[in-house]
């Protein structure tokens, strides 16, 4: 079948289907989306407050942690330095501003999450403009009408690439990741602008490959091998014989030669300067891999559905929809980029949301060809079933929330209060204010849904998004106390630095025995706590378990004494004990 035979196309829809989303929405909904839960809150475990604590440590610590990722003296030799770059940078810009209206410690936790904006701004510009420029190649146009009708080409590809922002946005895995001080949101960025750069290789093929090596260097400074190679794997299929993209194969030298020069310029400095750091950041990104395993694909085939949701049907959908077409950049372009994800993840030796979130934008951009496909009863019923998941979802928050409150309905209360253990409620009258306007922000959107009637094809994204990032702001305002007693540090970290100022001898040393990444990472952010390899050190923080300690099994020898014991308030598990060790 020729691709040019618009007789075959499965898109069918009129001009007023895609009428321009108001611009000012558009931007309202990403400016809501990456501010709420950015700032005002704690840096969580894990990823959160790691990637914190190794920008802390590049602008405090020796000069070798800027270039080498460090968690005080922890070694952190895996994923790769460029978030920590930009991240120091910015709290050292940023950081002294941010002194004149809070702590130290608070104004540095801004400065750390402006880069957030950043990746998000690359995220959504690759996303839209990707998708625009494969939405008015004339592959994916819609059938014409015989008395005419039909959408123009600019106002096609601008209705398929706002539904494919729209379509990232309502994302369920990747809400709260692009909120963290962590290497994922960057991942998630420069994964988008891989995509973006190929598919301007078709009418733009230096710039083009210009992006895409700058892209494809930036992945393997953000997260090794693990980031670099879905797109290395991609990026050959994408320029397959006889497609599109296949005259344009020569620029690709120029990507090769950036993405090389970029990792070198990097890896040669490192390699002189920490030969053990090298050597174990090589040994983490091999043993990352293995063999496909049994485990692996269940978990992925258990959390990769609710992670894409709810845009993995609708790119299924477009798959089926578009199957005689599947060789056209429009489909074949995004296909590959989340192929090959999902072919690299099979063989990791664990998998979770870091290396799910690679197919979340080319999940969103298939997704978006799927809309022009379906049939208006069909998208109506997409429609109400939005209205219904977010009304619910709103309506749960609340609930909970007024449970925390007043004890009432008295079931729901008992089960928050035992996840909740020690917490004092009270209610923040701004945080409050800010979820109500957003309750009524989504009846009022409803109510245009009910009684205007749109016929634009973008009216179920924006209905998914904005439900999504509704929910999102009531549990970042209602439940963000709560949320930093659960899962933040802050509190059993002050408790440790009050002992070791009572316990803690002139020059003597602490070591840690158990510790996590995450609880090393925290203690060091919030009371510069940094411990020691010393064996020599006779002062030891343990990380055990309640049983642990009931059983006896968490005992480190006769010889130990017990002189401080804390847990954050909520958690039913883990315990740290700070020991003295007499030394003969």
């Amino acid at each position: 079948m020729s691709s040019n035979d618009s007789l075959s196309t499965p898109a069918r829809l009129t001009a007023t289907a895609t009428v321009k989303l108001p611009r000012l929405f558009l931007l309202a909904v990403g400016v809501v989306y990456i501010l709420a839960g950015l700032f005002f809150r704690d840096p969580w475990k894990t990823d959160d407050v790691v990637g914190l604590a190794t920008m802390m440590t590049a602008l405090n610590g020796p000069g070798s942690a800027m270039l080498l990722p460090q968690i005080g003296v922890l070694a952190h030799a895996q994923d790769g330095p460029l978030p920590m770059w930009v991240g120091a940078f910015s709290i050292w810009l940023f950081g002294p501003l941010f002194e004149y209206f809070t702590t130290p410690l608070d104004a540095a936790v801004i400065a750390s999450r402006l880069p957030n904006l950043l990746w998000f701004g690359l995220l959504t510009g690759s996303v839209w403009y990707g998708s625009y420029l494969l939405g008015r190649r004339p592959e994916p146009q819609p059938l014409a009408l015989p008395f005419g009708g039909e959408p123009t080409v600019r106002d096609y590809g601008r209705m398929i690439a706002d539904a494919a922002l729209l379509l990232i946005v309502a994302t369920v895995g990747i809400l709260w990741r692009m909120h963290e001080t962590s290497e994922v949101p960057a991942l998630i960025a420069f994964q988008a602008l891989a995509f973006y750069a190929v598919t301007r290789m078709l009418d733009q093929p230096v710039s083009g490959a210009i992006a895409l090596g700058l892209a494809l260097g930036a992945a393997f400074l953000t997260r090794g091998w693990i980031g670099a190679l879905p797109i290395m794997l991609a990026v050959p299929f994408c320029f397959r014989p006889h497609s599109a993209l296949w005259p344009e194969r020569k620029w690709l030298i120029i990507s090769v030669v950036i993405g090389v020069t970029m990792a070198l310029l990097w890896w040669i400095p490192a390699k002189r300067l920490g030969g053990y750091w090298t050597h174990n950041w090589w040994l983490w990104n091999i043993q990352s891999f293995s063999w496909p395993r049994y485990d692996v694909m269940l978990s992925m085939v258990r959390d990769l559905p609710w992670f894409l949701w709810p845009t993995w049907p609708f790119a299924l959908l477009a798959l089926w929809r578009w199957r005689s077409w599947l060789a056209a950049p429009h489909i074949w372009i995004p296909l590959m980029f989340a192929v090959w994800p999902l072919v690299t993840m099979l063989f990791l030796a664990d998998v979770f949301e870091p290396e799910y979130s690679l197919m979340a934008v080319p999940a969103a951009v298939l997704a978006a060809f799927a809309l022009p496909t379906l049939r208006r009863g069909v998208v109506n019923s997409l429609d109400w079933f939005a209205v219904m998941c977010f009304s619910l979802s709103t309506a749960t928050v609340w609930l909970g929330w007024i449970a925390l409150q007043t004890g009432w309905p008295r079931q729901i209360a008992y089960n928050i209060a035992r996840q909740t253990r020690g917490y004092e409620a009270f209610v923040s009258w701004p945080a409050l204010l800010i979820a109500c306007l957003g309750t009524l922000a989504w009846i009022a959107l409803v109510r245009w849904r009910l009684h205007s009637k749109p016929v634009a094809l973008w009216r179920g994204t924006v209905l998914s998004a904005g439900g999504l990032i509704v929910t999102w702001l009531m549990l970042v305002t209602l439940w963000m106390p709560v949320l930093d007693y659960v899962r933040s540090y802050r509190g059993v970290s002050a408790q440790l630095a009050a002992a070791l100022q009572v316990h803690k001898k002139p020059h003597e040393c602490v070591r840690a025995l158990g510790v996590g990444s995450g609880q090393r990472a925290s203690f060091l952010v919030f009371n510069a706590i940094n411990f020691s390899y010393d064996s020599k050190c006779t002062l030891i923080l343990q990380q055990t378990s309640l049983q642990g300690v009931a059983d006896g099994t968490a005992a480190y020898s006769d010889s130990a004494a017990v002189v401080w014991q804390g847990k954050r308030g909520a958690d039913r598990h883990e315990i740290f004990r700070l020991l003295r060790i007499d030394k003969p």
